[in-house]
């Protein structure tokens, strides 16, 4: 299927690996040009010469910037290159797993403007020139956590279910008329060095071996195995479609049919 978006422009963050990168990829296959961004800058850069490789001398063009997003400086650097993205994919780490009664004021507000404010301030920058040219898909990589939260990661929970909540607003107001949509990418488990970090810490807790809470974990999802970041990024590209441009404010669960419930 032809998505249409070949020649638009991306803004991908979180990019240099896991399920940004698949991101980044599928978009570049679809002859999107993209700008990746990421804080590891070493990372950054290997990504940016094997999507440069994936697109062809021919093809869309890879540019990165190596800055941490959820910082004004970051957003500054950025968009020095411009503001005129066609697509935005929004994207940052998660805050780290806990008990509740162990995070201060600072872990709060430091999980909030990472995973709340920051694609805020880029739906901000970016949603106005989308609808003036008539086109924009923004595309915010959150958790499933939102549909299905987890104990441990209330920092998550709670900053990711403010922006869904944002987003369910802004999503509807006119710019939906104006050729542009927001939509939310809900990812379970995906077979990513995050996922690999959580469960190595579970298995340190637990008193088990990796191996053993990796295939329990993956036991507990109806399809019997973890995602891939690319199939993650054939999803985030097929919400950036054209074919997609009747679906707004929605949020999109991909995790192998973990969470049980009907809605």
């Amino acid at each position: 299927m032809d998505l249409g978006i070949a020649g638009k422009t991306a803004l991908v963050c979180g990019a240099s690996k896991g399920l940004g990168y698949g991101c980044a990829e599928a978009l570049v296959r679809e002859g999107v040009n993209v700008v990746i961004v990421a804080r590891g800058a070493e990372a950054l850069e290997a990504a940016a010469k094997t999507l440069t490789a994936a697109a062809g001398n021919a093809g869309p063009f890879v540019k990165h910037v190596a800055a941490d997003i959820t910082t004004e400086a970051g957003r500054a650097a950025v968009f020095a290159l411009g503001h005129d993205f066609d697509i935005v994919v929004t994207n940052a780490g998660g805050p780290p797993p806990g008990d509740f009664r162990n995070w201060d004021r600072e872990a709060w507000i430091k999980a909030v403007d990472a995973n709340m404010l920051t694609p805020i301030e880029l739906i901000k920058a970016t949603v106005d020139g989308m609808a003036k040219r008539g086109f924009g898909r923004i595309v915010n990589i959150t958790s499933s956590s939102v549909k299905s939260p987890i104990d441990i990661l209330g920092l998550s929970n709670g900053a990711r279910s403010g922006l869904t909540g944002f987003v369910a607003g802004v999503a509807r107001t006119p710019i939906a008329a104006q050729g542009v949509t927001i939509n939310n990418l809900l990812p379970g488990s995906f077979d990513t060095d995050r996922l690999k970090g959580t469960m190595a810490g579970a298995a340190q807790k637990t008193g088990q071996d990796f191996d053993t809470v990796w295939e329990a974990r993956k036991k507990n999802i109806p399809a019997r195995r973890f995602g891939t970041p690319a199939e993650f990024g054939a999803i985030c590209a097929f919400l950036c479609s054209m074919q997609a441009g009747y679906m707004t404010g929605q949020n999109v669960l991909a995790d192998g049919g973990a969470y049980p419930g009907t809605y």
